[in-house]
């Protein structure tokens, strides 16, 4: 079995509707699934996922493809990863095939960060690493945590990292720019070494850690670098995809070792902000991961104040939102540390709707000595509680303010009324927004390439009429198609849209016809209409051409000889 049979086999015994099911939400609608795209800013379902064609389509942003591409663009991850990926899955080894080398234009800085990542490893497990092992046992870190993790230590000598990377070719400008080295010294000294890692997995920053007494600063994190960007990653998610998957939810916490500490515990489902807001593209990560999202912030003020922030930007974008409110002095490391797992479970299974935290942080923060207090708390609460669809949960909590702030409940329920915007209901809307406009031939010419990928007959149609496409991009698919199906014997959209995978213009092409939203099936006369609007255009192209060289030609006899040819095209004799 080639590799091509390989692939064909592994995605045909794929069910595209599952892969993507697993990941984001989907709605049936018809012979269809709908879903809210990944991969743009997403307000009504616009993916659809087709069952019988095995592959999904965006109508807003034209995201197309099968369920090698999904995952490609979903994940981040290379073709190779992904069919390694669903051939385990479906039981399918996948042999002969070796990674490409990655051609991203950072290659040397991962390089970098993944030698220096194993330097600091192997520096730990060494005897220079005894005292910096036994402070992370005392810390409750294991060896599987520390493996796991790819925990390390830098050493005291200040040069050794930066000397190993310039003997292995890497510039010392590159390394200052990339920070790991200043003044070409290194940055990390004696510090256990916490490699940050993008959504991928790949080393891109560290965070060193003093375990000694020291009057330095205690943690020391790699600056901002061409890479290395605190707003577009989460630590931990390449980590917690599939954790996410199985458990429905995700834990958000404020630093890499609370992810780590509750990793100790069997909860791999979370990830730590890399500062304390949420970004847009942090919210995108999420969002791939779960709609139903718990935020575990420290217990302090900031983290209070952390956990209101985040919590409304949530909202905005849509997403189930609930907060654990820790004790006063703790944030998730020291209350794992200090508690067992069925405590940190049970914090999990009573976090509160955002909306009733939200509610509780504001009745704890106000003075209701205060008249200009009280009536503040009176009026965000009637504003929270306008926010909510469910009218029984509405009349319980009217109720329950107008007992907790003394003022009778036909007065709270009018200024309620008059604080309730009233808003038309959403439809939902499934299919194409905005179509491109195109003319009779550009829709005739899809249409043929559509049915020759739905239809095979029309493949041997097509070569018998001898048809000319004047469009390079129309030729190269045609003869694509025709040279598969010549191949394998049959065709289908989804094993095409493999075929072409690293055909860049191939694939934007047939992506476009694939959100046009062409007919299924086509009759006969159809398809006559189709080779006759085709000709048409073939003609007057040539008729075209021949008038623009009669007039460069000064020959008479030549001009008359163009002359009769376009004659004999226009009443159709040619």
């Amino acid at each position: 079995m080639d590799n091509e049979d390989t692939v064909k086999l592994i995605r045909s015994k794929t069910d595209i509707v599952d892969i993507v099911g697993e990941r984001i939400p989907l709605i049936s609608r018809g012979k269809n699934y709908f879903g809210l795209c990944p991969f743009h800013d997403d307000d009504n379902p616009s993916l659809c996922v087709s069952r019988e064609k095995q592959i999904y389509t965006c109508f807003s942003c034209h995201a197309t493809g099968n369920v090698f591409t999904f995952l490609m663009n979903y994940e981040h991850k290379d073709f190779y990863d992904v069919l390694k990926y669903l051939g385990e899955k479906t039981g399918v080894e996948v042999r002969g095939r070796k990674r490409g080398t990655s051609n991203t234009k950072y290659i040397d800085y991962y390089n970098a960060y993944e030698f220096s990542s194993n330097y600091f490893q192997n520096n730990l497990h060494t005897k220079i690493g005894a005292e910096a092992r036994n402070y992370l046992k005392s810390r409750g870190l294991d060896e599987k945590v520390i493996k796991d993790f790819k925990i390390g230590l830098s050493l005291e000598n200040n040069d050794d990292l930066t000397k190993l990377l310039t003997k292995k070719g890497f510039e010392l400008s590159n390394l200052n720019n990339w920070g790991l080295s200043v003044n070409d010294y290194d940055i990390y000294k004696d510090r256990i070494m916490f490699p940050l890692f993008d959504i991928t997995g790949k080393t891109i920053g560290f965070s060193g850690r003093i375990y000694k007494d020291s009057d330095q600063n205690k943690y020391l994190n790699t600056r901002e670098t061409v890479v290395f960007k605190k707003g577009l990653i989460l630590y931990n998610y390449h980590r917690a995809v599939e954790e996410v998957r199985k458990m429905h939810y995700v834990i958000v916490m404020e630093g890499f070792m609370d992810v780590i500490r509750a990793s100790t515990i069997g909860f791999n489902n979370a990830v730590a902000l890399m500062g304390t807001a949420l970004t847009h593209e942090q919210i995108k990560l999420l969002k791939r991961l779960s709609n139903n999202i718990i935020l575990c912030l420290d217990g302090d003020n900031p983290g209070k104040k952390a956990s209101l922030t985040n919590g409304e930007l949530l909202l905005k974008e849509k997403v189930e939102v609930k907060v654990i409110s820790l004790p006063k002095d703790d944030d998730p490391d020291t209350y794992i540390l200090n508690h067992d797992q069925k405590s940190f479970q049970n914090l999990i299974d009573n976090a509160m709707l955002y909306s009733d935290y939200k509610m509780k942080y504001l009745k704890e923060n106000t003075n209701f000595q205060s008249v200009e207090e009280k009536t503040e708390y009176i009026n965000a609460i009637l504003k929270e509680i306008s926010l909510l669809k469910d009218e029984i949960r509405i009349q319980i909590m009217l109720e329950k303010l107008a007992k907790e702030v003394e003022i009778g409940y036909n007065t709270l329920e009018k200024r309620f009324k008059s604080m309730k915007k009233i808003k038309p209901e959403q439809v939902v809307k499934f299919g194409p927004k905005k179509k491109k406009y195109k003319d009779k031939y550009q829709k005739a010419i899809e249409q043929l390439i559509y049915s020759m990928l739905t239809e095979e007959n029309i493949i041997l149609k097509v070569e018998k009429e001898k048809l000319i496409f004047p469009e390079e991009l129309q030729r190269l698919i045609i003869n694509e198609i025709c040279y598969y199906y010549k191949k394998y014997g049959t065709i289908s959209i989804a094993d095409f849209c493999t075929y072409i995978r690293d055909k860049k213009e191939l694939v934007e092409f047939l992506n476009d016809i694939l959100v046009s939203d062409y007919q299924e099936e086509i009759t006969s006369e159809e398809l006559q209409e189709y080779f006759d609007v085709i000709r048409e255009n073939a003609k007057n192209l040539e008729i075209k051409r021949l008038a623009k060289k009669l007039e460069e030609i000064p020959d008479p006899l030549e001009q008359a000889k163009i002359s009769e040819k376009i004659r004999k095209l226009r009443i159709g004799e040619v």
